[in-house]
């Protein structure tokens, strides 16, 4: 009897564990950024968003969870063809999302794969169109074209694509030798138009310099024509000025001496003396001919006469 009562006991604490194991199992918490696809008895139920579930034991199970964070993949190089039949190889980077959890759970059997292979049949559309130089300076423009393709086929299986980038473009190796050539020659150009711009400018800097110091000394030796012309005239002016004083002076002196002679109540024969003083000192001077006055002529007379009266004295 007391077996059968323990092993009753055992029993019961067996399914009061057991109940609460279910119990536990049915309490389930959904973190942040994920949701929980739930499904009951084979069919889609709910979709679970952030918190605490409960959900029927043995009826419903957690189908899938997902991510809703932005997700990144990198996807390997692809093999395109341009238009001008060059063959290259791009990889490219998507940056997605998943909006709708159902249609993720429920849309494609392997969403990554899908997206792999969708991003390569689209770039190859686009590449085909263009030609080699266009796809390796038209990033921008692929790029747009590719986010907008994939974010509309994706839409069904609840993905959206917010951003497509072309990581890197890998021509052949030929095409490399041939553009590094190309890109060498252009450095080369432009290098050598930027010594010849800086000899015409050295040039035209050595010319202005030249013809700025051919003004400057023009000017200069104008203005020391102009100094030199200008003391010149100074000089002119001062020395006609002391020639003006000294006519002026003599002509004082000779007036003062007429006073005199005036004042000493001279003759007409003391006058006539003067004026053949006045003649011998003009006979002095170098002049080869010398017209004599008649007045003059006798008053050599009367000077001989002073001489002889003289001697006889």
């Amino acid at each position: 009897m007391l077996a059968a009562a323990t092993g009753g006991l055992f029993l019961a604490l067996a399914v009061i564990v057991l109940l609460i194991i279910i119990i536990i199992s049915c309490i389930k918490i959904v973190p942040q950024a994920e949701a929980s696809v739930i499904e009951r008895l084979g069919g889609y139920k709910d979709t679970w968003s952030v918190g605490i579930h409960f959900k029927m034991p043995i009826l419903d199970k957690v189908a899938k969870r997902v991510n809703l964070k932005e997700q990144v993949c990198d996807f390997p190089p692809q093999p395109v063809i341009t238009k001008d039949n060059v063959t290259m190889r791009i990889d490219t980077v998507i940056f997605f999302q998943i909006t709708d959890p159902k249609l993720y759970a429920y849309g494609v059997e392997n969403p990554i794969m899908a997206i792999e292979n969708l991003t390569a049949t689209t770039l190859r559309n686009i590449i085909g169109e263009l030609v080699l130089d266009e796809t390796l300076t038209s990033r921008e423009i692929i790029n747009t074209k590719m986010r907008a393709e994939l974010d509309r086929a994706t839409d069904p299986w609840g993905i959206k694509v917010n951003r497509v980038e072309l990581k890197n473009i890998m021509p052949p190796a030929s095409i490399n030798e041939a553009m590094e050539k190309q890109m060498k020659a252009e450095r080369e150009s432009r290098e050598s138009i930027l010594i010849a711009e800086g000899q015409k400018k050295s040039a035209i800097l050595v010319a202005q310099g030249k013809k700025e110091s051919v003004i400057l000394n023009a000017e200069a030796e104008r203005q020391s024509q102009i100094l030199r012309a200008e003391a010149q005239k100074e000089a002119t002016i001062k020395e006609a000025e002391g020639q003006a004083e000294a006519i002026l002076a003599v002509k004082k002196a000779e007036a003062e001496g007429i006073r005199f002679i005036k004042e000493a109540g001279a003759d007409e024969s003391v006058i006539r003396l003067k004026s053949l003083d006045t003649f011998a000192k003009v006979g002095d001077g170098q002049s080869t001919k010398i017209i004599i006055p008649s007045e003059i002529q006798s008053m050599s007379g009367l000077v001989t006469s002073i001489a002889e009266v003289g001697k006889t004295n």
